[in-house]
């Protein structure tokens, strides 16, 4: 786990190696352990380095193979790197290092591209090609290493975060429309390669880019998650898909506690992460099991923590639990912090629980596990049924899922930003691509491959990362991600949604966790805005200072006068949504 960054020249000069390192020295946070540079005429490269598989020195990067005429920078963990490793031995390549990224270099000049599906892991990763002048990025299946680009006619480059990229200079902040309705309508979900920051793309999941030093670029998705099961698999029982998911979350889990000699689990206290601690303990984690879990005041009548099942888990599978309560003073002291750590605006409340947890978990260990996916891949969320019986299935996504109309969306930003409804547009033409048969499998194809990329992954990496802390997250296992859009609608739908999860993970857990009601890490003080909150949500929002021209006044004022009683359809605060777009770009100091 690291931070990466390059650049790219398209006009005959060399690489500007002080913009690189001042984007690198931004990423410090992703890798504090050692940094690293490397320059060769229109190419530079960074990297910030996280030691967890391999602590040699032999395994710094960039690295660079002179004998092979490659060098490399790598974000992420390969998790098979052991067997990639033995069959690159066995075509004769031999290694200088232990760990994975020696493995990835090597790889690529064994297969190029075709390397990529036999990848079992999280990574973007960057490889200048010396003799023909190339460089290859990489991104993994479900995006859960980020990696944003800047273009200009004289450049590329590119970083592991929008903010450390805004340090390489020449770039203008300027707020792009279609990002703005994304956020403002989809639950802040901006689906690649927009970003909030005209100018500034992000890779999309699944897809590489080969690009030389003329510019001449090419890029392919190269991984798609196909829904409906295999012709052999068309006449298996509930029982038979039941036993897969089993077995597949065991080697999910199992694979991801290779190098992880102290694991750690953020435990909310819900099927999804204590289906891992089990998991964990049958894998062999012994003593050194550690759990997390976190706890906010309660607020509108609504109760900040967990505990009571979180520590039911704790118990029964006797880890070493810390429960971490924060005070409603400390969220506001520690809100703009969080802020800073995002590459992109984020609503969900649970980003600050993300945080402060990951400045907890950070004093103890180095790698957590996370259950983040799930509710994507099991069809966990409440709208699931309501779109399996739609006979307007898009219509019915966007009505649960959507924060507010166009109509509202014009209502809420000044005239120059409604430019038109891209959420809508997105999702209609989303649903209309071949691949997925059945309405709800529509639904969790755009919720596992766009929103979960963009929200549930990207706020864990984010948060982590701030600290230092590298996340893995079984339920992206793609062999996980796979089986589950090949499992029928039938056995995820029942009682509450996760229906062969839940009852897969009865052989493991405790009934207590698995039938009780949903819940998710929650701040009741940022959905029920009152007292400090509320007055500090107040000034951010009427500050001249902070007035960036996107807010119609009277909505403003309509806001305000009735804090609790605007919530979106997912029960957010539509008010703290327009105060966190106001802090993020205050954070980035844009």
């Amino acid at each position: 786990m690291c931070g990466i960054a390059g650049e790219l020249r398209f006009d005959n000069q060399p690489a500007s190696l002080a913009a690189i390192e001042r984007i690198t020295h931004h990423l410090t946070s992703r890798g504090p352990d050692a940094c690293g540079f490397h320059s060769h005429g229109p190419l530079a490269l960074g990297h910030r380095r996280l030691k967890i598989m391999d602590l040699c020195e032999a395994s710094g990067q960039p690295m660079v193979d002179s004998a092979l005429g490659l060098s490399m920078v790598f974000n992420g963990a390969i998790y098979n790197y052991p067997e990639l490793r033995a069959e690159l031995e066995s075509l004769g390549y031999r290694f200088f290092s232990d760990g994975d990224t020696e493995v990835l270099l090597k790889g690529f000049h064994a297969w190029g591209e075709a390397l990529l599906p036999r990848l079992n892991g999280m990574f973007v990763f960057a490889i200048w090609e010396r003799d023909t002048q190339q460089l290859f990025i990489a991104r993994d299946r479900l995006g859960v290493k980020p990696l944003y680009l800047s273009r200009t006619d004289q450049r590329l480059r590119f970083a592991s975060s929008l903010p450390s990229l805004l340090q390489g200079g020449d770039i203008t902040a300027v707020i792009n429309p279609v990002a703005l309705n994304h956020y403002m309508s989809f639950h802040a979900v901006v689906p690649a390669p927009d970003t909030l920051i005209a100018g500034i793309e992000k890779m999309p999941p699944a897809s590489w880019m080969r690009i030389d030093a003329q510019g001449k670029t090419t890029t392919k998705t190269w991984w798609t998650l196909e829904f409906g099961a295999k012709p052999e698999e068309q006449n298996y029982t509930f029982e038979d898909w039941k036993d897969r998911v089993l077995t597949t979350m065991r080697e999910a889990v199992g694979i991801r506690q290779r190098a992880a000699v102290d694991v750690g689990v953020l435990l909310s206290g819900g099927v999804d992460s204590s289906l891992l601690v089990g998991l964990l303990r049958e894998a062999g984690a012994a003593e050194n099991l550690l759990t997390f879990s976190i706890g906010f005041e309660d607020a509108g009548g609504e109760r900040g923590d967990e505990f009571k099942y979180s520590d039911i888990i704790a118990n029964q599978f006797q880890t070493r639990h810390h429960q971490l309560r924060i005070q409603e003073k400390e969220i506001l002291e520690q809100l703009p912090a969080a802020f800073r750590a995002m590459s992109e605006p984020m609503v969900s409340h649970d980003c600050i629980a993300f945080y402060l947890l990951s400045r907890e978990v950070a004093k103890h260990c180095k790698v957590v596990q996370s259950g983040q996916g799930a509710d994507e891949l099991f069809a966990g969320y409440h709208w699931y049924p309501q779109v399996d019986g739609a006979q307007d299935p898009v219509a019915a996504y966007l009505a649960a899922f959507r924060d507010r109309s166009y109509e509202e969306y014009t209502q809420t930003v000044q005239k120059q930003w409604a430019q038109g409804d891209f959420s809508g547009d997105f999702v209609r033409r989303h649903f209309a691509q071949p691949g997925a048969e059945a309405a709800v499998d529509k639904a969790l194809r755009i919720d596992s491959t766009v929103m979960l990329v963009d929200d549930p992954v990207k706020r864990v990496d984010n948060m982590t990362m701030a600290w230092g802390l590298e996340a893995r997250t079984p339920f992206l296992d793609y062999r996980v991600a796979e089986l589950s859009a090949r499992i029928p609608a039938q056995y995820k739908l029942p009682e509450g949604g996760k229906y062969v999860l839940k009852e897969a993970a009865r052989q493991v857990i405790p009934a207590a966790v698995i039938d009780r009601p949903k819940g998710y890490f929650p701040v009741p003080g940022l959905k029920h805005l009152q007292g400090a909150t509320l007055d500090w949500v107040r000034e951010l929002l009427l500050d001249p200072s902070q007035d960036r021209g996107l807010y119609q006044p009277e909505m403003l004022d309509t806001l305000l006068s009735d804090p609790h009683g605007q919530l979106t359809p997912l029960r957010g605060s539509k008010l703290w949504q327009l105060a966190a777009v106001n802090l993020w770009l205050t954070e980035q100091g844009l």
